[in-house]
């Protein structure tokens, strides 16, 4: 399936592929393992995890049984939302990298600008010190790109001009219905890349009639419709499923919506 092998090129020249498998609210164990292998066996190449999922350990387990070389493997794992300091940052790195036992992250995201349980709150001098961190461990090479999740303009711009690594990617909710205008553009300017996650608006968008009829004319099903919409907006879908025909049906996604049908997603709202 192309879609998978297919990538993006970040601003410092890594290739990302175009379709990450997501592993939020999957627990650690056989079910992280079986889904990762099902998806790396269906011809996923990039595994998107994080500390807070509590599963890097059957990730990295995962990839290492799978028998594929490691340099084709892209393997993104997140920062916790709660650490805004330099020691927490390194900390929070190195346990990452001890349970993956991957050796370096190919991309790694600071999880929120603000603690989950305090959203919207102001941690943007947090936020720097965990940056300059990042950049650290980058040139020492020890993952390959970094960037943040969750940041809307005001975040970045603060980021941007206190730091001199411009984030890679941004990942973000990202949907038909919620497409996050003003922070893809912004995003779009400086060439930081958008990862959608989500892009099934957590199976919500499964029942919307509107999609269901566009699906219908392509002989495929909303969820591929729903992928395929933030790829042919250059946005790298992240779809996540325990369930192996689902995982295979995720990615098969080599098909092109009309400008018209782009259209009457785009006017959709959630």
């Amino acid at each position: 399936m192309p879609a998978l092998t297919d990538t993006f090129t970040l601003s410092n020249g890594v290739e990302i592929p175009k379709i990450g498998f997501g592993t939020w609210q999957i627990p650690d164990g056989p079910e992280t393992y079986d889904s990762v292998r099902a998806a790396l066996d269906t011809g996923y190449r990039h595994i998107d995890t994080a500390r807070a999922y509590g599963n890097e350990a059957s990730v990295g387990r995962a990839v290492r049984d799978s028998g594929i070389p490691r340099d084709e493997i892209f393997i993104t794992t997140k920062c916790p939302a709660e650490v805004k300091d330099a020691e927490g940052a390194r900390h929070a790195f190195e346990r990452s990298s001890e349970l993956l036992d991957l050796g370096h992250v190919d991309l790694y995201l600071i999880h929120a600008p603000w603690p989950w349980s305090d959203q919207g709150s102001d941690h943007r001098a947090g936020n720097i010190e965990v940056w300059k961190v990042f950049e650290e461990l980058y040139d020492a090479g020890r993952t390959r790109s970094i960037g943040v999740s969750n940041f809307q303009v005001a975040d970045l711009e603060s980021l941007l001009g206190a730091t001199t690594v411009v984030p890679h990617a941004n990942q973000i909710r990202w949907f038909v219905g919620n497409t996050q205008p003003e922070t893809t553009a912004f995003c779009r300017e400086r060439d930081i890349l958008v990862e959608g996650y989500s892009p099934l608006a957590t199976g919500r968008l499964l029942d919307n009639e509107d999609i269901a009829a566009i699906a219908e004319k392509y002989g495929k099903s909303v969820a591929q419709v729903s992928i395929r919409y933030l790829l042919q907006h250059d946005v790298l879908p992240l779809p996540k499923s325990t369930t192996p025909s689902r995982i295979a049906a995720n990615a098969d996604v080599d098909f092109e919506l009309s400008a018209d049908d782009m259209a009457a997603l785009d006017a959709l709202r959630s």
